[in-house]
């Protein structure tokens, strides 16, 4: 067995990297059981040195890096390169804050001195995903490893290279063996990884089938997990919404990464006295985003990630539209090579259908009309997902009835709904447990240590 990168523009094969055996995966794992011994114990100022040193490269490296993300999963060039910047800035905010989020915390008892550690646990597997290949690797990789972690990453088997090229990067700046491992390793071998008890965690950014498989081997080897899952965010667009700000805004959280992000808006619930407008020049705008050749720096989309990726999509708006949805907009694949797929806009979509049923994961949007912000945040909420949603309104008393009604975990108000080192990225139901970024992410696979002196 082998991981094969295709490129999902051209349906050609772009290298094949052969999965690590048992005893490969062993060694691996001893690796870096030994490796937290001593990088735990490494003082965090010399742990932001490593840090930045591997930020340096990959900015003097973004070209490089962007057309290989490109190459492997089809996000145009411009995303790649901004996917890569963003990276670094993350890198860069973990080494400089760090040590000021893992400090030890002074809490008031009965004693003469108490309070709270944070801790390193061991080493952490991660399981990524193939649709921000860099991205979510380095938000999880960089807050781990300042905190004293060691990790493990199996990447998905659709973007080797890019799982190739991190391992090589953290090498290059100079971190030990052992402290970042890239793995090959097949999800019959996971389970078998999460139950070694050289494995401290678990975190995963997938699908909620992988979620849940995730969970269930985690809770039985009682190791802690961080999920980060699905979701089928909600768009609220209120009565006084400004349309010439909102329309393109509503476009790019759509379309942006080809469609492929679970933070991505998906659902765009506008109230009834704004509705016919908005979908006319939503509908217009879908219609004429810029796609083709995602090296092309004119193209806004390019394919999705595979054919199967691609046919689950046409399936699934195929099935709504025989159920009574309209497409105002796409609809049907593209012709031709490349695993295209047009910006959709359905309206009228019967609740039981599977565009309403299901997280769409492409640049299909689904367009609710409701009468007013109690009906809008009602209907949000109405779905198994809690990732995230906007509301867009020129009305602070609707900014804050959407942030304290929406079931979800974040909220953004007059934004697409984004990632970002400050702030704390997760959900509820079925958008997983867990958060990542911020000081909660770095926290997250920490040891939680109180102490206390009489």
């Amino acid at each position: 067995m082998s991981f094969t990168a295709i490129n999902p523009a051209t349906e050609e094969v772009i290298a094949q990297y052969p999965t690590h055996s048992p005893a490969q995966i062993d060694a691996v794992l001893a690796s870096a059981s030994v490796a937290f011994t001593s990088w735990s114990e490494v003082p965090i100022e010399d742990r932001a040195l490593l840090m930045v040193r591997a930020a340096e490269l990959l900015e003097g490296e973004i070209p490089v890096i962007a057309q290989l993300m490109t190459s492997e999963m089809g996000k145009t060039f411009n995303a790649s390169r901004g996917e890569a910047g963003k990276s670094a800035m993350a890198m860069r905010y973990y080494a400089e804050h760090a040590s000021e989020i893992l400090a030890p915390e002074s809490i008031a008892t009965r004693g003469s001195r108490s309070g709270v550690r944070y801790e390193p646990i061991g080493a952490v597997l991660a399981i990524m995903p193939w649709n921000f290949p860099l991205w979510q690797v380095l938000r999880f990789a960089a807050p781990s490893l300042m905190a004293g972690n060691v990790v493990v990453v199996k990447h998905a088997p659709n973007v080797p290279g890019c799982a190739a090229y991190i391992e090589d990067l953290f090498t290059r700046a100079g971190f030990p063996r052992g402290v970042y491992t890239n793995l090959f390793a097949s999800v019959e071998d996971a389970a078998g990884i999460i139950a070694d008890p050289r494995i401290a965690g678990v975190t995963l950014t997938g699908s909620e089938k992988a979620g849940r498989a995730v969970a269930e081997l985690a809770g039985r080897n009682l190791k802690k997990c961080v999920l980060e899952l699905g979701g089928s965010d909600a768009f609220i667009v209120g009565a006084d919404a400004d349309l010439d700000l909102v329309v393109p805004m509503a476009v790019t959280a759509r379309v942006q990464n080809n469609g492929q992000a679970c933070v991505a808006a998906k659902r765009f619930i506008v109230l009834s006295a704004r509705a016919d407008e908005f979908i006319e020049r939503f509908s217009h705008a879908m219609a004429t985003v810029p796609t083709g050749d995602p090296m092309d720096p004119e193209s806004v989309m390019g394919p999705l990630v595979s054919r199967a990726q691609r046919d689950l999509l046409a399936g699934q708006v195929s099935s709504s539209i025989a159920a009574g949805a309209v497409a105002r907009t796409g609809g049907a694949p593209l012709e031709g090579r490349g695993y295209y797929y047009p910006a959709t806009v359905l309206t009228d979509v019967p609740a039981d259908s599977r565009a309403a049923r299901e997280e769409l994961f492409g640049p299909v949007a689904v367009v609710h009309v409701v009468e007013d912000l109690e009906a809008a945040i009602d209907l949000a909420n109405q779905t198994p997902w809690g990732l995230g949603g906007s509301i867009w309104s020129n009305d602070q008393g609707e900014i804050d009835t959407a942030i304290a009604g929406l079931d979800v975990g974040m909220v953004f108000a007059n934004a697409i709904v984004a990632s970002m080192p400050e702030l704390p990225f997760g959900g509820t139901k079925n958008s997983g447990i867990g958060r990542e970024l911020s000081h909660y992410g770095v926290r997250e696979f920490t040891n939680v240590k109180s102490f206390f002196v009489a």
